[in-house]
C-alpha cells in the first residue's frame, strides 16, 4: 500500500483547486449571450425608411448597448428625389451637414456600431459628419448597412478611410427594398424574421455573441 505525506496531499489538492479555478475561468460563453458583455457598446445609425433602425434595434437586442440615431440640424427634404440631388451635391462638394445629434462622452465606449442605408453608392454625408467628428481611436468600428439590392457600394471602404485608428470589423448589410416616395420600413413581418436571423448569424461570426 503507498501512503502519501501529508506534502503530498498539500500538492496534489493545490494542484486540484487550481486546475478547477482555470477552467472555471476559461469556461466558454453562455448560449445565446452577448460575447463582449464587459465592453460598453454604442450603436449610432441614420435611417430615413427606418430600415436601418429596425437592424439597430436587432443589434440591441442581441448585446445590448445604447443606441443613438443620428439627426441632423437641418433635415432633408422629405421629398425623395430632392433628397437624391442634395445628397448628389454633398458628395461632389465633399460637404459634411452639421449634426444636431451630440454624444457626451463617447470615450466610454469601446465598441461602435455604425449604421446607415447605401446612398448613391456610398457612405451617406451626415454618417461621414460623424466619423469625421468623434475621435474613435483605438475603438472596435462595426459597420450595418440597409440598401435596395444595389450592395453596399463603396460605403465599408469609407469607413475604413476614416476610421485608420481603429479596429475596423466586418459589416453586416442586407436588403431593405426600394423607397421610391414611401418612408415605411419594409423589413417587417417574415421579414424581420429573417433579418434577425441574418444579424445573429453575424454577430457570432464576428465574436459579439456567444455559440
Amino acid at each position: 500500500m503507498k501512503i502519501f505525506t501529508a506534502l503530498g496531499k498539500l500538492t496534489i489538492l493545490t494542484t486540484l483547486v487550481w486546475s478547477a479555478g482555470c477552467m472555471s475561468a476559461h469556461q466558454p460563453p453562455v448560449q445565446g449571450r452577448p460575447a463582449q458583455s464587459a465592453k460598453k457598446i454604442l450603436i449610432v445609425y441614420l435611417s430615413r425608411t427606418n430600415n436601418t433602425k429596425v437592424i439597430a434595434e436587432l443589434i440591441k437586442k442581441k448585446v445590448g448597448g445604447t443606441m443613438v440615431a443620428l439627426e441632423l440640424e437641418k433635415p432633408y427634404p422629405s421629398d425623395y428625389r430632392a433628397t437624391v440631388q442634395q445628397v448628389v451635391r454633398e458628395n461632389e462638394s465633399g460637404f459634411l451637414p452639421p449634426l444636431k445629434t451630440k454624444i457626451d462622452r463617447i470615450d466610454q465606449y469601446d465598441t461602435v456600431f455604425v449604421g446607415f442605408p447605401t446612398w448613391g453608392m456610398k457612405l451617406p454625408p451626415p454618417m461621414k459628419s460623424f466619423l469625421s467628428q468623434y475621435d474613435l481611436k483605438g475603438k472596435t468600428v462595426i459597420p450595418f448597412n440597409t440598401n435596395d439590392g444595389y450592395g453596399i457600394g463603396s460605403s465599408f471602404d469609407t469607413v475604413r478611410q476614416l476610421c485608420q485608428q481603429s479596429t475596423v470589423l466586418e459589416g453586416f448589410t442586407t436588403s431593405g427594398g426600394t423607397e421610391r416616395g414611401s418612408q415605411l420600413p419594409n423589413i417587417n413581418g417574415a421579414r424581420s424574421d429573417e433579418a434577425e436571423r441574418e444579424v445573429e448569424t453575424w454577430l457570432r461570426k464576428i465574436k459579439m455573441y456567444a455559440d
